[in-house]
């Protein structure tokens, strides 16, 4: 126990593990209870379900005949109403509005006492009418019958297209006289709605019924309104209303005749214009008839059988009287449909149960991730900012609360410590976050490189550039010598107006401080000359750079008061180096250096000796050199030919002077031929004469 506690565990993993055990046992114990459960309700509420099936059923099959009942009786009440309506054509448009209220009724007509028929009825493309096919685009026709002046009856028809433009007219003389067919005679005589039973109709030459409805004009029979709809647009009803996918549902008459079904197979025949319909136990499927046969006694309404190794529940039901037809609602039904809905549940639960948990794990995996791969990224960008890289470190965005305050946090670390950068040497602010050491004031002495630059005229530059566009040029050199010094491991202290004072070998140590020194002051240069160029090249004014640098033992530490300090150089040698910046002026010179960092570096630079000078506060002169460029450096500071031959005789003669050995006077013409003959180079030999 004690070392489960003292062991460092990581986060990711410890996650992991706690919720496999804990969450885990759970979920499958809620899963199995609720499979069982599931099983036992299904069974047990079957035959339930089946019972209100039943009846729904029941009540469906009425109420989808009701609305074509309802339509027939208000077309009759039009004609009681208004005697004449139909009598006339602008009873069409009535008839084809009764017609188009549902795909299943084919034709809708009335047929008149005095022999009169009108009709809107649906087009068969396919179907002829009078010995030819419909004009094309025929999807509805009127249809009326009329005597002549002559005693004939003429049978006309209109055909019309979806949206009623009439497309062509079809007429010939007739025999039919609506009065003489059963369903105008039956619902006279039945003085009320009347369902005929299936027939052919003479017009369509489909099978189907009639619902007919009689209207009266002072007490006397004015005519029929009628609806006419095919057995397979029963079925049709049927099967959009199963009880279930496998369930067979059929509407049988009082004799087992098979008047609609589920399954849309076709049940009937007609033959010289009588329509003879199947048994339910001859209709090819022998699950009917098993049905059947396993009916009890009893007549009990709902039953169970088995058959071919399946369970099924059946039930055989009068429909309502209410349509006027003694007519059966046969209904089959494999206990599966019913039981096979939560056992699918089950098997969907137990899969689902198995694909949450794994689903679980994955999203604690990714939700741990969430958690640890930010704060593993802080730690390291935490280390990067201890590390002082200057690269732009990514904000670590997190849907935590608290990791993300912990990001922003370390991001105003980030930015603190890179503001804190911008004002404080980098090797000194790395110092300070690697260490526990306080910042105080005080230094102590090191022998550095001190580097100091200006810009040429600037005072009367600043009178003739606009403020606007003389920062923007002045912000590029600041740029410029920013840079070169960060490249070459320099430290800049501070900027000075247009001057830039910088030192190489604090806070860091460099053993080649005064080389880098100078490679960095040939960079500058290079640098400001593309400058120039680009400005030229926009009308612009150049502007001409002057470097002096200068190696010595000066003091380097926190210099200020305890409430404001600044990281610096102070001492003889920061006067000296700025004082070779100056002198650049008076001998048209761009980077001076002093003797003492051609004595540590010289071997690697090329210069030319310029003269001794006096400094302010010095007794004693000092050697200065044109920088000319640095050999090793890359090929865009080498020196060239020139620069080469005067560098290359500057340091053989700073050797000899150095060895004390004296130097042939062959070396001196040398160098009196080399150098021009002026003060400069006749003092330059001269010390090396000497």
């Amino acid at each position: 126990m004690n070392f489960f506690f003292k062991r460092k565990w990581r986060l990711k993993p410890s996650i992991l593990t706690l919720f496999i055990l804990l969450t885990v046992p759970v979920s499958v114990t809620i899963v199995a209870v609720t499979y069982f459960s599931n099983r036992s309700i299904a069974h047990a509420h079957a035959g339930a379900l089946v019972e209100h099936f039943r009846h729904a059923a029941l009540k469906d099959v009425q109420s989808d005949f009701e609305p074509f009942r309802t339509m027939a009786r208000s077309a009759a009440v039009l004609g009681t109403e208004q005697p004449d309506f139909y009598f006339t054509d602008r009873s069409f448009e009535y008839l084809n509005s009764l017609l188009v209220h549902d795909d299943k009724i084919v034709s809708v007509y009335v047929g008149l006492n005095d022999g009169t028929f009108r009709q809107a009825r649906r087009v068969d493309p396919q179907v002829k009418v009078f010995d030819e096919l419909p004009p094309t685009g025929s999807r509805f026709a009127y249809r009326w019958i009329l005597k002549t002046s002559d005693g004939g009856v003429l049978d006309r028809y209109e055909f019309r297209d979806p949206e009623g433009r009439v497309l062509g007219v079809a007429e010939q003389r007739t025999t039919y006289d609506p009065r003489i067919r059963g369903w105008y005679r039956h619902t006279i005589d039945a003085k009320s709605t009347f369902v005929t039973d299936p027939d052919v109709f003479s017009a369509l030459g489909l099978v189907g019924f009639t619902i007919a409805a009689p209207f009266y004009a002072h007490g006397k029979p004015l005519g029929v309104a009628a609806i006419d709809i095919t057995l397979d647009g029963l079925s049709e009803y049927l099967a959009e209303r199963k009880i279930s996918p496998g369930t067979l549902s059929y509407i049988l008459d009082s004799h087992g005749l098979v008047i609609a079904n589920s399954s849309r197979s076709k049940t009937y025949a007609s033959e010289d214009g009588q329509v003879e319909l199947k048994h339910v136990t001859e209709t090819g499927d022998d699950l009917p008839a098993a049905a059947i046969a396993a009916r009890p006694r009893d007549q009990t309404t709902l039953y169970s059988f088995t058959h071919a190794g399946r369970e099924y529940v059946a039930s055989l039901s009068a429909v309502p009287p209410a349509l006027g037809k003694h007519w059966q609602l046969f209904i089959i039904a494999p206990l599966s449909d019913f039981a096979s809905g939560l056992q699918r549940n089950n098997e969907r639960l137990l899969a689902f149960g198995l694909l949450a948990m794994a689903l679980q794990l994955v999203i604690v995996y990714l939700l741990t991730g969430i958690v640890s791969a930010p704060l593993e990224k802080l730690a390291w960008k935490v280390n990067r900012i201890q590390e002082f890289e200057r690269d732009s470190l990514p904000s670590q965005d997190s849907p935590i609360r608290e990791i993300s305050v912990l990001s922003q946090a370390v991001d105003k670390l980030d930015s603190a410590s890179k503001a804190f950068a911008a004002f404080v040497p980098v090797g000194l602010v790395k110092q300070l976050l690697q260490s526990d050491q306080k910042l105080e004031l005080g230094g102590h002495s090191r022998f550095l490189t001190i580097f100091f630059s200006d810009l040429e005229a600037f005072s009367s530059l600043s009178e003739e550039v606009p403020s606007q566009e003389l920062l923007l040029r002045v912000s590029a050199y600041f740029g410029l010598v920013t840079h070169a010094v960060n490249a070459e491991h320099g430290t800049i202290d501070k900027f000075l107006g247009d001057g830039v004072m910088a030192f190489w070998g604090a806070p860091a140590l460099l053993e080649d401080h005064a080389w880098r020194a100078c490679v960095a002051a040939l960079r500058i240069q290079k640098g400001m000359e593309k400058l120039n160029e680009q400005w030229r090249a926009q009308g612009l004014k150049p502007l001409n750079l002057r470097i002096g640098i200068h190696s010595d033992a000066v003091l380097v530490g926190n210099v200020g008061s305890p409430e404001r300090m600044s990281y610096t150089v102070v001492g003889d040698g920061v006067n000296v180096a700025a004082r070779l910046e100056g002198i650049n002026k008076e001998y048209g010179t761009r980077i001076c250096i002093s003797h003492s960092v051609f004595k540590e570096a010289g071997e690697r630079l090329c210069v030319r000796p310029v003269d001794e000078v006096t400094v302010k506060g010095r007794r004693s002169k000092i050697p200065i050199y044109e920088l000319l460029g640095a050999y090793g450096a890359g090929a865009d500071l080498e020196p060239d030919a020139a620069a080469l031959r005067l560098g290359d005789l500057t340091r053989s003669a700073y050797a000899a002077w150095a060895a004390h050995d004296g130097a042939a006077p062959g070396l001196y013409q040398k160098v009196l031929c080399e150098f021009p003959a002026d003060s400069v180079a006749r003092a330059f030999v001269s010390r090396v004469a000497t």
